[in-house]
């Protein structure tokens, strides 16, 4: 029988559609060119290669949109139409526990999928996803790290490892391991975006912002081409590193050009948009009608009910362009979602006090924005992206404690940050600030 270029065994695949499915993979590792073309390909040549189908499955489950979820399952179908051999079969049942809504149950038979199945680098590639999508840093350190001792620099693939236990450690806070780890891959492909973005995210958390503009420009060749599925998510990177040395033009540039010049509908990139004009908008900037532009494009996802990470960063949009029944809707969504397993639980326990929270900040209620965001930012780390992408929470309870004058809280908060980040001009102001303003708190008294 064919198999992959791990030797995984490919039922139903001829050599030319095996061929296309080799690309795809390679394609979805490094996060280039077109997988699903490829993936078409290999069906069109071979229409029961069930890999073909599964892998297609899985890239249209993890996009986090309603219409992709649709569809996934319409691919799923197909692949079960063929003949499936224990591994490929494995594959299907974690899928059709993804589609549910249960990311976190999915995952684990990801993990026990590749305890059986090693080399597996699908199943790896998109166990590691949904551990980036419910947030758990140990799954996206330690899944890898269960499997690396079988693999060495002579496996296809390896690089691809090396690079998602780069950002499984910069995750859980281990950013020396991190950086040397996604470096090392990166010297074996440089192609690895994913790997490129792990490096990115240690000197994002270690206030590095100078070294990581550095990095960004040294390297961008290597990131920034129109094939690049993440060349829109590392410039946000960019502009962090420009937002935090107070280069506001710099950031306004960033997302008129690369960020949002293509009006982009894809949610990762809408995610990455919205959080860059929430920051500056909050740091004091204008943002113009940028908001409305954003807010239009979100109208097709954000359904309240598919990913609910996605949908509170539809919030920021909406509540930059004065929308607020839509705002009304989503939390309405996140309050009904009764049966939606996991995801429901996501909505109304995480997402929905963070809705409440920025829109709370938004009309300038900041001491129940305060109230609000004090909670949810112990709870964030359920659902959704990186620690990077959740700190616009802890950000947005500091600037709400400052603004509200909750003079205590609010140098804690900034206290805190500096013991992260000490360097950090963003967190210099936030104390200098906290101290300037009048002690609130003393007014019930």
């Amino acid at each position: 029988m064919l198999t992959d270029s791990q030797g995984n065994a490919l039922s139903g695949a001829t050599a030319e559609a095996a061929e296309f499915f080799c690309q795809a993979v390679e394609a979805f590792n490094t996060y280039r060119g077109d997988p699903v073309g490829l993936l078409d390909s290999a069906i069109e040549t071979a229409p029961d290669f069930a890999m073909a189908h599964i892998m297609k499955a899985h890239l249209f489950a993890l996009a986090t949109e309603p219409e992709a979820t649709k569809e996934a399952k319409v691919i799923l179908a197909k692949a079960k139409a063929t003949l499936l051999s224990e591994r490929e079969a494995s594959h299907v049942a974690a899928l059709d526990i993804l589609l549910k809504g249960e990311w976190t149950a999915a995952a684990i038979a990801l993990d026990r999928h590749n305890a059986d199945y090693p080399y597996d680098i699908v199943a790896l590639q998109s166990g590691h996803l949904m551990d980036f999508y419910r947030a758990s840093s140990r799954g996206l350190r330690d899944r890898i790290a269960r499997v690396l001792p079988k693999w060495s620099a002579e496996t296809p693939g390896y690089s691809i490892l090396l690079g998602m236990h780069a950002f499984g450690l910069e995750e859980t806070g281990d950013f020396a391991r991190a950086e040397e780890a996604g470096r090392r891959a990166l010297d074996l492909q440089p192609l690895d975006c994913w790997a490129h973005h792990a490096v990115a995210h240690v000197m994002e958390m270690q206030g590095r912002a100078e070294d990581g503009i550095g990095w960004m420009i040294a390297r961008e060749p290597h990131w920034s081409g129109d094939d690049n599925f993440f060349r829109i998510h590392n410039w946000w990177h960019r502009s962090l590193c420009h937002l935090e040395l107070g280069q506001a033009d710099e950031v306004l540039a960033h997302y008129d050009g690369p960020i949002r010049q293509d009006r982009s509908m894809v949610a990762l990139n809408m995610i990455d948009a919205s959080a860059l004009l929430w920051r500056l908008c909050i740091s004091g900037h204008d943002v113009g009608n940028r908001w409305q532009e954003l807010a239009a494009a979100w109208d097709s996802h954000a359904d309240g009910r598919t990913y609910p990470f996605n949908d509170w960063h539809a919030v920021m949009a909406y509540l930059g362009a004065g929308r607020t029944g839509e705002v009304e809707r989503i939390a309405s969504s996140f309050h009904t979602a009764g049966g939606l397993a996991e995801i429901g639980e996501w909505g109304r326990k995480t997402a929905l006090p963070l809705v409440e929270g920025f829109s709370a900040f938004w009309r300038g209620d900041y001491e129940a924005a305060a109230s609000f965001l004090h909670g949810a930012r112990f709870i964030a780390n359920s659902f959704g992206g990186s620690h990077a992408q959740r700190d616009i929470i802890d950000w947005t309870l500091t600037e709400a404690t400052i603004r509200g004058g909750l003079t205590s809280m609010a140098e804690a908060l900034a206290s805190e940050r500096l013991a992260l980040k000490p360097h950090s001009p963003v967190n210099k102001s936030f104390l200098r600030r906290a101290r300037e303003n009048p002690v609130q708190e003393q007014k019930a008294a």
